[in-house]
């Protein structure tokens, strides 16, 4: 079987290359799919396509709206849904992207350091599974998909 697992969350580091990579040393049977993690072209997409905008209000909408064509359609067919928490930035979409997925009933591992663990907590409650790293993560991946521990 191959599963498909969305690798939702912070855009501002190489995290979901890093965790395809971990899997791929797994030889885990895996399909990755994710948000588009071009920053501009997701900031800057509906005012591109639907054209401008006076109010940043608006043209956030718009992206926003675009943008959840594919977030919602990729999530509906993932398999596992990873959300991670970088440390820079609040990720008020990674929070969304969980809440949503858990009202798919979608398996959820959250990927997030220590220090997030309170504000996180109703996130985390909806998890499966909470990790800090994406290569434990991964680790779990492993395990779930081959039933075994190394």
């Amino acid at each position: 079987m191959n599963w498909t697992i969305y690798l939702a969350g912070e855009i501002h580091s190489d995290w979901r290359t890093e965790l395809a990579e971990a899997a791929k040393t797994f030889k885990l049977n895996a399909t990755f799919t994710g948000p588009v993690t071009d920053h501009p072209a997701s900031d800057n997409c509906g005012v591109h396509i639907l054209g401008d905008e006076d109010s940043a209000f608006w043209k956030d909408r718009k992206g926003a709206g675009i943008n959840a064509v594919r977030t919602r359609t990729l999530i509906d067919q993932a398999d596992v849904v990873i959300v991670k928490f970088g440390e820079k930035y609040r990720q008020w979409n990674a929070a969304f992207d969980a809440g949503y997925a858990s009202a798919l009933g979608k398996p959820i591992i959250i990927i997030h350091p220590e220090e997030f663990d309170h504000a996180l907590k109703e996130v985390d409650e909806a998890a499966n599974a909470v990790a800090r790293t994406h290569q434990q993560a991964a680790e779990i991946l492993r395990y779930v998909m081959k039933g075994s521990l190394g």
